[in-house]
């Protein structure tokens, strides 16, 4: 029994890593399977054979084609996802249940078509992620926005300094370039360097109304070590 209780409006913060810690994003094309699984997956229609679908009358699926089939067929979502990233271990959601039952039904089928997609091309069997889904309610404005930079930089930040998190930011200029450039995650869409069809900022995007806004709030967490004060929220890596 999840001690969490799913409630619309709140926004939780979801993660889960891979079974006895192991990478779950092998390539870079399981990593965009996905990011197609987070777009498709959201809407009340089920949607367990829509890749497969799409696949077999399109071909190799982005996300120009996906934002098509949207557009077309229509999508009514079980939640919002405001912020992503996907690391090679694991995965960081921020999401708000928007109807009853949202979150459960959208991490359903999330957790078992990508499974399903993973073991089919790896050719193994069995679970996957290390248990259920874990899930902590977001009960304060600034523990949001923390999460925000924690989800968005310090874990794509980590790849190039392992120990940020524990020993702070060595080299800034150097992690913000970084994570500029990662595609993974949702850094590039709060900095105003890309759309998205996955996410909806929601109250972020009133909270940050412009890029620079959330840059210069990104450099002062990062400066202060502001999101040490959020670790017992986060995954150990």
């Amino acid at each position: 029994m999840r001690k969490v209780k799913f409630v619309p409006g709140k926004i939780y913060h979801i993660y889960n890593r891979g079974v006895d810690k192991r990478d779950i994003f092998m390539e870079d094309a399981d990593k965009w399977r996905c990011l197609q699984a987070l777009c498709l997956f959201n809407d009340e229609k089920n949607s367990s054979n829509v890749l497969w679908q799409i696949e077999k009358n399109r071909g190799e699926v982005n996300l120009k084609i996906l934002k098509d089939y949207i557009a077309k067929e229509g999508k009514k979502s079980l939640v919002r996802i405001l912020v992503y990233c996907l690391m090679p271990n694991h995965y960081h959601l921020l999401v708000e249940e928007l109807q009853d039952g949202g979150i459960s039904k959208f991490m359903h089928k999330f957790g078992l078509g990508y499974t399903e997609y993973f073991n089919k091309k790896y050719k193994r069997s069995g679970s996957l992620f290390e248990g259920p889904f874990k899930a902590v309610l977001v009960e304060n404005e600034i523990y949001l926005q923390y999460l925000l930079v924690y989800i968005n930089v310090i874990n794509p930040g980590q790849l190039v300094e392992p120990k940020l998190k524990e020993e702070g930011i060595r080299d800034m200029e150097t992690v913000i370039i970084s994570v500029d450039e990662y595609p993974w995650g949702t850094h590039q869409e709060y900095s105003g360097k890309r759309g998205s069809i996955i996410i909806d900022k929601g109250i972020l995007g009133e909270m940050f109304l412009t890029p620079e806004k959330y840059r210069d709030f990104v450099k002062q967490v990062l400066s202060d070590k502001k999101y040490q004060e959020i670790t017992h929220l986060t995954i150990e890596d």
